[in-house]
């Protein structure tokens, strides 16, 4: 009993001695415990026919009605084929392009320059997609389009960029890395400015190249935060995004282009399912939770130290 005082005390001692670093946390855990925890109590609606009138209460229990329904609907196989694609895309082409900015701008001794570029990598972020893809839209665009304006220009004929199956996908992944590719580099110049700056005067010492040291010093050096921002990418699987492929959609390229996201509210939210619609979000939870807890195994697997 009274070492459980000793360390009661211990801890409001710790509590108080850091009560600036807890009150810069409390926003933050505030606003997961309103926008993130608290609406999970409504994931209980995925099991009844919900109906706003007579709210949760009163809606008749289904079980997995929606949950068969989802898994059996023709559409499922085009959604689940299109999000993974367009997440392999993502890990595949931009995930690794921020390490290299970031590997790029560390490289650079004259800081002008360097703040100058980042500025110039970080606007776009700051953009709202909207705006990214009404721009790609005047450039795009088959009437008047700055791009096929050049190609009709060189004899060739004009491309269909906006309602093309085959260009949506291209021209999604683009997009993101304009948008977000100089932003991400943030966490990754900040893992390598506390790289001990006695490993790069060793291998200086071992007569190591500027690219030799990028290799073998600074890349395992931030090595642990790149694993974790991937486990953390490989939990939002399913969660693509409402807004960025909304926004690309027409119905010419819906084929290659509908995902989860934008079926809950085409299908869901848009024709009032919403028990369906919530289902459909519940699934992509589980799914983004399961993909995490595997991820985090094999990462700890190969010895490094994972989210937790």
């Amino acid at each position: 009993m009274g070492q459980k005082k000793v360390d009661m005390l211990h801890h409001l001692k710790s509590l108080s001695k850091n009560k600036l670093l807890y009150l810069m946390i409390f926003p933050g855990f505030v606003y997961f415990v309103i926008f993130k925890y608290f609406p999970m109590g409504g994931l209980i609606i995925s099991f009844q026919d919900y109906q706003p009138y007579q709210g949760i209460q009163g809606s008749p229990w289904v079980g997995f009605k929606h949950f068969i329904r989802l898994f059996t609907e023709p559409t499922f196989g085009m959604l689940l084929s299109n999000t993974l694609i367009l997440f392999a895309l993502e890990v595949i082409i931009f995930f690794p392009l921020p390490i290299i900015l970031a590997l790029m701008l560390n490289e650079v001794r004259h800081k002008m320059f360097k703040n100058s570029i980042q500025t110039m990598v970080y606007i776009p972020h700051f953009m709202s997609w909207v705006i990214i893809v009404s721009i790609t839209y005047v450039f795009l665009n088959v009437d008047g389009g700055v791009i096929n304006e050049i190609i009709a220009a060189f004899g060739g004929k004009k491309i269909s960029f906006l309602t093309s199956t085959e260009w949506l996908r291209p021209m999604y992944i683009l997009q993101i890395i304009w948008k977000e590719a100089g932003w991400s580099t943030i966490i990754y110049l900040a893992a390598i400015t506390v790289v001990d700056t006695q490993l790069y005067e060793a291998a200086e010492m071992d007569g190591a190249s500027r690219l030799r040291k990028t290799w073998h010093v600074t890349l395992p050096a931030i090595r642990p935060v790149i694993i974790t921002l991937l486990i953390l990418k490989i939990g939002n699987t399913l969660e693509l995004g409402f807004e960025h492929m909304y926004l690309l959609l027409n119905s010419l390229n819906r084929e290659v282009g509908e995902i989860f996201d934008t079926y809950i509210f085409t299908a869901g939210l848009k024709n009032g399912q919403l028990s369906f619609s919530t289902t459909v979000g519940l699934f992509k939870g589980l799914v983004g939770l399961i993909l995490v807890i595997i991820a985090n195994r094999l990462a700890k697997k190969f010895g490094e130290d994972g989210v937790y």
